[in-house]
């Protein structure tokens, strides 16, 4: 309610009123315009609307006396009907007067039913008449100048107490028709919820783009009683008795009808939007920036106005909503997934962000994750964590779906020329997607059906982009039992630098992934080198034979080992892998290889009895009892070193 438009507080049958006198008339103020449109349904508690000229804390008024005194002579009806058209409120004194000498006259039986009945007619239309002019005044308060309203307050406060007094005092006069109580304050109750209603229910105002006719219908109401209230907080508090409570007049007129209006809104079957719409306004908007809002709060609390709508309600409300919002999230990840789809099978080439193969599917599905979530939480955080574990499932779904929409782009998309950029450009989404929930969800420990589907992605990315790689390593590492290790050190040298030529292809992955790559090309060359070693071609029969290829060995796994770290590779857990192997072979005690053994199971449990034979059988000169014992040392179980990481379980031996 702007401040000048009080004239809305009266109902359309009260606006007209009767004349309100000469001193009303020069106090009336200049209505104002009404703001025109708002930006949107959750923007419009946000601007406060300045107010102008507070009226001063009422004066404490005088209390009637229980025998209405004049100091002067009676009027007569005539001219009371005089004043009371002229909105004279003062005539309600004598006019009360009137009404009691016509009960003794009565009560004393000196004049005939025809001369009652005609003098109480005349009392009647008298008192019609003010009650005109007081109801008039009291429901367009706004417009009348204070002084003038506390005269109206006191008529109805004197009329309330004269209803009663007629009642305590028992059956009227013979002769006369009861008339008592007039029940003014009902009236008045009642002209305010009209006014509510007619205030509530106008036509919202057209200019709010881009919201529905229900988002347009409530925003109007809610702005409408926040301002109309905090009306009658600031400028009509002051001025009402207590006993009326004005406050609670208005407020519980105002939230019976926006309830009202919600609730044969609830009876239909709503769309998505209009659900949710309803939800805000119940469980946030109202309760929050209305009820609670900093000029009402301290009047709205004590009235315990409860709900838009019963809990009931709200449940099943907030039941639809989650399915709706469920519904919408699994159909937009979809959309977005079969969008990338497209992508790929058109051989559309990925964007390049910071030099680096880049996709906007994680941003787009975090995004429609993220906005579920907080709509949910515009409704209340409670529905907020409801929907949160909701969601947390959809997107493990999600990703399981795009692991295995993934995994058919690589076996069906080899020939395209965009291939391997999309592959790197969907690694890197392995990136994106964990930091963005890491950061969504505000924790480094993702639960395993998030990052599963990913490492997944990551593990079938990188086999497909080093499978032409370790295929061109193949016949190089063939090369070390073809020529029974003659030039090991050449034959490493030229892999090295095989790998090194390659290494430029991956530069447009992350750099947490190249160091990924790097780690698994670094497994890749222990495990070959190790593979070649456990062929059985080579038995060396002396101890000086053993010693040379040991230090060959030694030497090649110290230039894998600054290759693969000069290039990123963080897989220090390798670095033991083949000089303990050497030291295998060089050691020619059977009690100090034992001891290199157990320490070698340590490091890797995998290292099993066929992998230690396939070692020891270079060692031409160890008897069978030798090796047998040797063996078993790793039926003993000596603990290992965390993590654990596979290396020998990936190499087969016979």
């Amino acid at each position: 309610m702007s401040e000048a438009s009080s004239e809305d507080l009266v109902p359309p049958q009260e606006a007209k009123g009767a004349p309100a006198g000469d001193e009303e008339e020069a106090t009336k103020k200049k209505k104002k315009k009404r703001p025109k449109g708002l930006a949107n349904v959750f923007s419009v508690f946000t601007k406060g609307r300045k107010k102008k000229g507070q009226p001063s804390s009422a004066e404490p008024e005088g209390q009637p006396e229980s025998q209405p005194e004049l100091s002067g002579p009676l009027p007569t009806a005539e001219e009371l009907k005089a004043d009371l058209e002229r909105g004279r409120l003062e005539a309600a004194r004598p006019l009360l007067v009137l009404e009691r000498e016509l009960q003794a006259a009565a009560a004393a039986g000196g004049e005939s039913a025809e001369e009652l009945v005609r003098r109480q007619s005349k009392v009647e239309a008298l008192y019609a008449l003010l009650r005109h002019q007081v109801l008039g005044l009291l429901l367009r308060p706004l417009d009348v100048a204070p002084e003038r309203l506390r005269q109206a307050l006191a008529v109805l406060t004197e009329q309330e107490r004269e209803d009663r007094r007629a009642a305590t005092a028992g059956p009227g006069a013979p002769g006369l028709v009861s008339a008592r109580p007039r029940r003014w304050l009902q009236l008045w109750r009642r002209g305010v919820e009209e006014a509510a209603e007619e205030r509530l229910g106008r036509r919202p105002a057209a200019g709010a783009e881009g919201l529905s006719e229900a988002e347009r219908t409530f925003l109007h109401m809610g702005r409408t009683m926040k301002e109309d209230l905090e009306a009658v907080v600031e400028r009509l508090k002051p001025l009402f008795p207590a006993e009326l409570d004005v406050v609670a007049a208005y407020a519980e007129s105002y939230h019976r009808h926006f309830a009202a209006q919600l609730a044969a809104m609830a009876q239909f079957e709503l769309c998505e939007r209009d659900t949710y719409m309803l939800l805000v306004w119940v469980q946030n908007l109202y309760p929050n920036d209305i009820i609670n809002s900093p000029k009402l709060a301290g009047e709205l609390q004590r009235l315990n106005l409860g709900s838009l709508l019963p809990p009931r309600q709200i449940r099943l409300l907030e039941a639809t909503f989650l399915s709706n919002e469920m519904t919408s999230v699994k159909e937009l990840m979809a959309r977005a997934l079969e969008l990338e789809c497209q992508r790929w099978a058109r051989d559309v080439a990925p964007q390049r962000l910071d030099s680096h193969c880049h996709s906007e599917l994680a941003i787009d599905i975090i995004q429609i994750v993220s906005q579920g979530q907080a709509k949910a939480e515009s409704i209340t955080l409670d529905l907020g964590t409801q929907i949160k574990q909701m969601l947390l499932l959809e997107l493990a779904t999600f990703l399981r779906s795009y692991q295995r929409a993934f995994d058919e782009f690589l076996e069906r998309g080899k020939q395209l020329r965009n291939y391997r950029a999309n592959v790197i450009a969907n690694i890197n989404n392995c990136l994106s997607f964990r930091t963005a929930m890491q950061q969504k969800w505000q924790t480094q420990d993702l639960p395993g059906h998030l990052l599963g589907p990913l490492s997944e992605l990551k593990s079938h990315g990188f086999d497909t982009l080093l499978q032409s790689l370790f295929g061109d390593l193949k016949p190089l590492f063939k090369r070390f039992t073809q020529t029974r290790w003659a030039a090991p050190a050449q034959t490493l040298e030229e892999i090295i630098s095989t790998v090194g030529e390659r290494l430029p292809e991956f530069s447009e992955l992350h750099d947490c992934f190249r160091e990924e790559l790097m780690e698994v090309v670094h497994l890749h060359l222990v495990k070959e080198y190790i593979v070649r070693l456990s062929k059985r071609s080579l038995v060396l029969k002396s101890a000086e034979q053993q010693q040379q290829l040991a230090g060959h060995i030694l030497a090649n796994a110290e230039l894998i080992q600054r290759f693969c770290t000069q290039n990123g590779s963080p897989a220090t857990w390798l670095h033991h892998a083949l000089p303990k192997l050497a030291e295998i072979i060089r050691l020619q005690d059977p009690s100090a290889i034992k001891i290199e053994v157990a320490t070698y199971a340590t490091w890797y449990p995998d290292f099993s009895k066929g992998h230690l034979s396939a070692i020891l059988a270079i060692k031409g000169n160890l008897s069978s009892s030798e090796v047998k014992s040797i063996r078993s040392i790793l039926d003993v179980s000596t603990g290992t070193h965390e993590p654990f990481k596979s290396l020998f379980s990936l190499i087969k031996v016979g």
